[in-house]
């Protein structure tokens, strides 16, 4: 083989900031997006200070702040009692001490921003109507198989190819994804059909039974995201699909009135049924290795997955960059560096979910007293290892 070019399988957020990391670095990179355009679906997603650092690294963290919402706190409110439990504080001494701040921001403006910096950049092309089915290698380079039959020849193939990856399903043969039986509905509203005592500028979270809320501003405050996950029991992965609003007025009869009124402030909703996997060591496969939520996807519990597959993008770039004549070793390097940390938060996700978001009885009781006997110097200095991560020196 002669061509010097890396692949790309997925389009997405993790795929385009690992296509800017690579350039960055020198390298010449193809992205291949199976939709017939480029582009992000979902609404709100939450940015930790880390995923700042990662996206200043890629030079996208200026495009990112012009669009996010910079929010003043982390409220935990109780669902069953309409008392508040505890506020984060994200303000100038949380700023100060991670050197970036907490924001919210809808996914497609992120996407856009690392797509507007992929599509100005003359080491990285961009194709849709591209699927990777399939991949070979040898000595020389990687053979990537599209379902059209096409076969694309490089250095190395990057899987971020997301929950369902059909590069992951080659390497590690692990099946499906585990369903968690947790469903998540989703809406966006105008900021004016929001309740006025809860335009909050906050990321809130109600935590009820087996359920929570979720309700933050977006888009310079006109209009407000929803999220709205139950334990349901589902079975079956579903992704973005419309039901009636009954349905989730139901799931959610149970909590106080005022998380209903926000229930009941969204007159349209989307339903995701939430999945992850077994944490897994082996994402590489010789020139070949996993980025995102194709190596590691995790529960929402965090509001980390797609700041770990930032995180992923520029980890990949510095370690191909410190050894670019064996692409085999350059990937194991960058494996070994992410594997501790983005499977501590698999699991940190799903203990999230059964002990802060969801519990009842003892169980509640016993988190709203650890929480609020906390300051916030408490909850600052309890989450250093997840927001100093990559944080530069003063």
């Amino acid at each position: 083989m002669t061509t010097q070019t890396i692949l790309i399988s997925g389009g997405g957020i993790g795929g385009l900031a690992a296509a800017l990391s690579l350039s960055r670095q020198g390298f010449s990179v193809t992205v291949l997006e199976q939709a017939p355009s480029l582009g992000e679906i979902g609404a709100g997603i939450q940015i930790g200070p880390n995923a700042f650092h990662a996206m200043d690294a890629l030079g996208v963290g200026e495009l990112v702040r012009a669009k996010a919402v910079f929010i003043d706190g982390l409220v935990l409110m109780d669902a069953s009692t309409d008392e508040q439990v505890c506020v984060v504080p994200l303000d100038e001494p949380f700023r100060k001490r991670f050197r970036n701040p907490y924001a919210v921001i809808h996914r497609a403006d992120l996407h856009s921003a690392l797509l507007e910096a992929c599509r100005k950049d003359a080491k990285v092309t961009l194709r849709t109507s591209a699927r990777v089915q399939s991949y070979s290698q040898d000595a020389g380079g990687v053979r990537a198989t599209l379902t059209n039959g096409e076969t694309l020849e490089g250095i190395a193939l990057i899987g971020a190819d997301g929950l369902h990856s059909a590069i992951r399903a080659q390497m590690l043969k692990d099946g499906p994804p585990m369903v968690s039986g947790h469903t998540t509905f989703r809406s966006v509203i105008p900021t004016e059909q929001m309740p006025e005592e809860l335009r909050w500028n906050a990321a809130t979270l109600w935590a009820g039974p087996k359920c929570h809320i979720v309700h933050y501003p977006l888009q310079g405050w006109k209009v407000f995201n929803l999220v709205a996950t139950v334990h349901s029991g589902a079975t079956e992965a579903v992704a973005g699909e419309p039901v009636p609003t009954e349905l989730v007025h139901q799931a959610f009869a149970h909590v106080v009135p005022r998380a209903q009124r926000i229930i009941h402030a969204a007159d349209s909703w989307k339903r995701w049924v939430l999945c992850d996997r077994e944490p897994q060591e082996g994402w590489c496969d010789g020139r070949v290795a996993l980025l995102g939520d194709a190596a590691h996807p995790m529960l929402q519990y965090m509001a980390q997955g797609a700041c770990m597959a930032l995180e992923d993008a520029v980890c990949l770039g510095e370690q191909l960059a410190a050894r670019p004549d064996d692409m085999t070793a350059a990937l194991e390097a960058y494996r070994q560096a992410r594997l501790p940390r983005t499977t501590r938060l698999q699991l940190a996700s799903r203990a999230m979910g059964e002990y802060v978001y969801h519990p009842d009885g003892p169980r509640r009781m016993a988190r709203n007293a650890w929480l609020q006997a906390k300051s916030g110097e408490d909850f600052h200095i309890s989450l250093e290892w997840l927001y100093g991560h990559g944080r530069k020196a003063a």
